[in-house]
């Protein structure tokens, strides 16, 4: 046995801890944007669909409870163009998400 076999890890090469997550990929950067206005899952569709199209998105999820949309994309976003999808789908992009 290796010491990667022996460590106890979940996180082998095999990448059994991540069995089922397809949303994430390797070298992903997930961001938190809070956002205001959204109050039901038409509002978290509208927001969604809008940064989905940014390029470099890989999944987008929303919240209108919580106020939160947490986006997984290549690279870091450039701030503006978050604020820009936001915008057109007819909310307001606050910032990043403390």
């Amino acid at each position: 046995m290796t010491a990667e076999q022996t460590s106890g890890s979940c996180c082998s090469p095999e990448g059994s801890c991540n069995s089922g997550a397809t949303d994430v990929q390797v070298g992903d950067v997930t961001t938190t944007y809070k956002v205001s206005g959204m109050t039901c899952g038409h509002c978290e569709g509208a927001v969604s669909a809008e940064i989905s199209e940014i390029p470099g998105v890989h999944s987008v999820q929303a919240s209108a409870a919580t106020g939160l949309v947490t986006v997984a994309s290549k690279a870091p976003l450039d701030e503006a163009a978050v604020r820009a999808a936001v915008d057109e789908a007819g909310y307001e992009l606050e910032g990043l998400a403390a």
